[in-house]
């Protein structure tokens, strides 16, 4: 039986605004500025770096709603709200009011050939008919950015046939392969695995009685060597010390991934840019934001101009009503857009201060063992916002500092309390550790046990199972991967 009833329900909804508006903040200065111009394509109402008229200066604090599908008559617009006779832009009253020529936005490109194109410009220099050439380039293209070939021999003779028309074996295939891919420049290319990479470099060495205990180890003890057992290297080969260690040392200097030189070459070169800057002036610290998260929007003059005419106009046809209701949701978008823009300005600013006085002594002396402990929620309880929002803003964001660029998210850690009672960041105990294996001897590379004593020692009362949980965070491998000879 179906029946009709009332309920009540209180929910918390974002509004599609709101939503944007987070993704506004997480974005860094790269992804922001690409967003941006996104924008400015989509909607002609915006415009940027124009300072002849702006129009929604005195507008921002006026709450916006999803609209969308109201019906509205263009008789009822008040187009006064839209236009302004302001003389002096919003942006220039601002205290950050940076130069466009302050920083250079221009992203380095690396150049020279790819990987795969210097292989194949190779192959040009090797005598082959038609039928081993489509073959060699085929084995190329089928090549991962470090060289190696990782697919089976029989799945490249059945792709050669189905994709390429053309008809092989695998003995023909693996010919190829070991006598023209496998004696390419870089030496190692072509290998389908570790091991067989690194024997193919040492077979292109002059022979010499290291090199040639290097490549019988390789090729009849790698599981020994990988796993460092060194005293059954020295057992089966029946060799010294100093001759084991002239073995691994030559093994020591190969490339493991020969295609790595080249692939490099061909992609954008890695630049971070700072979202902040923090700065030493007078022994005070001085907080700024990237002038590039800080666009100088406005809306468009050709806007203005269409608005005033309707205006002035003293008959107004269905086509320029039309046209007025269009430009309405292009501006409440555009004014939308530059109040977020701002919104996100002063998140950012807001967040980076507490965080700068909460690590102010480490700021001032750059010395890594001041970090306090610090969370997220201490910086979410100081300015008074969610802790999902200091996540965004810490999350992807660099503050360029006088030690160096550094990400947000690295200021944060746990706190423990060493021997005395005193809380101190996880941070400062990784550091401690690594200094703690650094110093090590490496003939005897110290235990998860013994190194949770060294702690001890030092003041810090942890144990084993989160001594190794630390060094696997610090990249670090266990005692005996980290012997050496």
């Amino acid at each position: 039986m179906l029946k009709q009833n009332f309920q009540l329900k209180l929910s918390h909804k974002l509004s599609p605004q709101q939503i944007q508006l987070m993704k506004l903040i997480q974005l860094p200065t790269q992804a922001f500025e690409q967003k941006l111009k996104q924008e400015i394509e989509e909607n002609p109402a915006l415009d940027i770096e124009r300072e002849t008229e702006d129009s929604y200066e005195d507008e921002f604090q006026n709450e916006y709603e999803d609209t969308g599908n109201e019906n509205i008559d263009a008789d009822e617009i008040n187009i006064d709200e839209y236009l302004s006779d302001d003389e002096i832009p919003q942006y220039k009253l601002q205290s950050n009011n940076y130069s466009a020529d302050d920083e250079d936005s221009q992203i380095p490109y690396a150049g020279g050939v790819s990987f795969h194109q210097n292989l194949k410009s190779q192959l040009n220099t090797f005598s082959l008919n038609d039928h081993k050439f489509s073959i060699a380039e085929f084995l190329v293209g089928s090549l991962d950015e470090s060289g190696y070939l990782r697919r089976d021999i029989l799945d490249l003779v059945d792709d050669l046939a189905f994709t390429q028309n053309i008809y092989t074996t695998e003995d023909e295939v693996e010919e190829i392969l070991i006598a023209i891919i496998q004696n390419m420049d870089p030496i190692g290319v072509g290998a389908r695995d570790l091991n067989e990479c690194l024997i193919i470099q040492l077979e292109n060495k002059p022979k010499t009685k290291s090199i040639d205990l290097a490549i019988e180890i390789l090729s009849n003890s790698f599981e020994h060597f990988v796993k460092k057992h060194y005293k059954k290297l020295l057992s089966k080969y029946g060799i010294s010390e100093a001759e084991l260690k002239d073995a691994i040392s030559e093994i020591e200097k190969l490339n493991p991934k020969p295609g790595g030189t080249y692939t490099v070459t061909s992609k954008i070169t890695d630049q971070i840019v700072p979202d902040f800057t923090i700065q030493i002036i007078d022994g005070n610290l001085e907080l700024s934001l990237n002038s590039r998260n800080a666009p100088q929007l406005n809306v468009s003059r050709e806007y203005n101009n269409m608005l005033k005419g309707y205006q002035e106009s003293k008959e107004k046809t269905k086509s320029q009503k039309d046209a007025v209701l269009f430009i309405k949701q292009k501006l409440d978008a555009a004014k939308w857009f530059i109040d977020a823009i701002k919104q996100r300005q002063q998140t950012l600013l807001l967040t980076m201060n507490a965080i700068m006085d909460y690590q102010n002594d480490y700021f001032v002396s750059g010395d890594e063992r001041k970090l306090k402990p610090m969370i997220l929620k201490d910086i979410a309880d100081k300015i008074e916002m969610d802790i999902s929002t200091v996540s965004r803003v810490a999350n992807s964001k660099y503050v360029a500092t006088p030690y160096g660029t550094k990400l947000l998210k690295d200021f944060f850690s746990e706190s423990m309390k060493n021997d005395q009672g005193e809380d101190i960041s996880t941070k400062e105990i990784k550091n401690i550790l690594k200094t703690v294996i650094d110093e090590e001897d490496k003939r005897k590379p110290l235990t998860d046990d013994k190194l949770m004593q060294k702690l001890k020692e030092k003041g810090y009362i942890i144990a084993r199972r989160t001594v190794a949980k630390y060094r696997e965070q610090l990249d670090l491998p266990v005692a005996r991967l980290r012997k050496e000879i």
